[in-house]
């Protein structure tokens, strides 16, 4: 080929189509800023880092946060209550259990009675003395709860040696809450009647109760169902095994008969009213 038959490289580049001359240029960026075109994976790296955290996605990561660390603390408590039962023994097991099913049988004796006397008053011929009769028995009842008279019935009687003095008022409230969970309907604390408003406080190392003092051995004296009283205060960790590791002594006998007679004068409320008058 002559030199006349050459033809101007600017000229060929020209005649060439546009497809070709995009392929065979170089990388590059966007004109006259010489940067280099990035590919699509670089992009998308580009994009996700540094990360960009808006103030929604930053509450949202810190409620979720906050969501997770209560469930972890849930299921740690959780956890940490089943030890106690986890390393009882089958028998202790075996006894909770039955203590649950009697006061789930209480509870259903109690919803039956009251559907009885509801089926007296609505079919008595003389509902008015039948009204009579269940409002004295229920002021008896009442009157052996709040205090007012005496009792006497099968129950406990629960002692505790406490030679160290080491024993303090928040244990024997705990072994009254207890007594009351198990089925108690009547308490007594050494000539003290126990009621719903009773209170214990720490006394110049002794207890009082509703502000009256009473010293070791301090004597429970307890109505109730014996087979529930007993084992509610021997389960594993609860009120003897309790007062065991403070170095007193507990004992506890049942009996066919048991007296409460420690009374409480009748308080009349100053503000409260019968909503009926």
């Amino acid at each position: 080929m002559s030199n006349q038959d050459e033809i101007p490289a600017n000229r060929l580049r020209k005649e060439l189509p546009e497809e070709v001359q995009v392929a065979e240029a170089p990388d590059a960026g966007p004109a006259g800023t010489g940067e280099p075109t990035l590919t699509g994976r670089q992009r998308l790296v580009k994009g996700l880092w540094p990360p960009r955290v808006t103030r929604a996605q930053l509450i949202v990561a810190l409620l979720l946060f906050g969501l997770g660390f209560g469930l972890a603390v849930q299921v740690a408590s959780n956890s940490d209550s089943g030890n106690a039962l986890r390393g009882a023994r089958q028998e202790d097991l075996v006894r909770i259990l039955d203590e649950l099913d009697d006061r789930s049988q209480r509870l259903e004796d109690e919803k039956q009675g009251l559907e009885k006397q509801q089926e007296e008053l609505e079919n008595s011929s003389d509902q008015a003395e039948e009204a009579r009769k269940q409002t004295a028995e229920k002021e008896k009842q009442l009157g052996i709860l709040a205090g007012t008279v005496a009792a006497q019935g099968p129950g406990i009687t629960m002692t505790i040696e406490d030679t160290k003095g080491t024993v303090e008022a928040d244990m024997l409230l705990d072994a009254i809450q207890e007594l009351r969970a198990a089925g108690a309907e009547a308490i007594q604390v050494n000539g003290v009647r126990v009621v719903a408003g009773t209170y214990l406080t720490d006394s110049d190392k002794s207890v009082s109760v509703d502000g009256n003092k009473i010293n070791a051995p301090y004597r429970f004296k307890v109505i109730g169902k014996p087979q529930d009283l007993e084992p509610a205060l021997n389960i594993p960790g609860g009120v003897v095994q309790t007062l065991e590791k403070e170095q007193a002594t507990v004992t506890v006998e049942r009996s066919t008969k048991i007296v409460v007679d420690a009374l409480r004068a009748a308080k009349q409320p100053d503000y409260a009213r019968s909503s009926s008058q």
